[in-house]
Formats: structure tokens, sequence, C-alpha cells
């Protein structure tokens, strides 16, 4: 039996309207981390306002495949899985 704890592709909007995506095993305090200035330097120029879309994943293989893959999607592509799933 597996004791992993899931990790989450989490989409944010950043001012401007842009979209960020990541993994984290805690969206919340990553979240925070970003709004703080102590995330990933495109959040440091883009500051995050929300979360968008969080997806959980059993395991960090899986969520950094997932996040590869929406990366590699078109913008338009992006929002419309967001307007489908997220919160």
């Amino acid at each position: 039996m597996s004791t992993s704890r899931p990790w989450f592709l989490y989409v944010l909007e950043c001012r401007g309207g842009s979209l960020y995506t990541g993994v984290a095993l805690d969206v919340a305090r990553r979240f925070s981390e970003h709004q703080r200035g102590r995330g990933a330097r495109y959040t440091r120029s883009h500051p995050p306002e929300r979360v968008l879309l969080t997806i959980e994943f059993p395991d960090k293989s899986a969520a950094l495949k997932a996040e590869h893959a929406f990366k590699a999607l078109p913008v338009n592509a992006k929002r419309a899985l967001v307007a489908r799933h997220g919160s």
C-alpha cells in the first residue's frame, strides 16, 4: 500500500490575465509563496491573483507529465479547460 501524498497541477491567473502552471504538494502554500515573491521568476514579475484550477495526481511523476502536456496546449485550449474544470 502506498503512503505517498498526492501531487497537484495548478493554474494561476496572474496580473494582466496571463496564466502560470505548476505542480505542488500543497497548492495553498505554494500560491502564498508565489504571492510573497518566493515562487518562480515569472510570478515575481507577474504576481498571481487567484488559483483557477487544481487537479490531483497520485504522484509527482504523473503531475509533472500533466504539467508538460498542459503547457504544450495553445492558450485558448488552456482557457477552455480551465473554464470547464476550474474553480
